[in-house]
């Protein structure tokens, strides 16, 4: 069973996530987007998994400073690419368990998917 949580190291979100697999003694691997990198087909793989809607994280500042036209524009090849390109427009953290992939962190979640195993 393995369990990796992929993010930034500063993020807010990232370190609840990490402090709940923490506090339940859930073993896990991190990886950092700016330290570790991101493959492509990963992102790609994830993507084709999840949606590259629900892993672009329209919410944060590196997106809100888009040009306009390429938010307008914006369709999975090109929202790949500008992921590759600013990992901050990753919607974190990204959650493998088990070969399923989670987007986001709630505790409740979080409860859920561990409790099935």
């Amino acid at each position: 069973m393995t369990t990796t949580l992929y993010g930034i190291a500063n993020c807010d979100t990232i370190k609840k996530a990490k402090k709940w697999l923490n506090d339940n003694d859930i073993d896990f691997v991190f990886h950092d987007f700016r330290k570790d990198g991101i493959a492509e087909a990963w992102l790609a793989d994830t993507a084709a998994t999840v949606g590259w809607e629900t892993l672009l994280n329209k919410r944060g500042t590196t997106y809100r400073q888009l040009d306009e036209a390429d938010k307008a524009s914006l369709d999975e090849p090109k929202a790949l690419g500008l992921m590759l390109a600013y990992p901050a427009m990753i919607k974190r953290p990204v959650l493998e368990h088990n070969g399923n992939v989670y987007v986001g962190f709630k505790a409740d979640n979080y409860a859920a998917i561990f409790t099935h195993d």
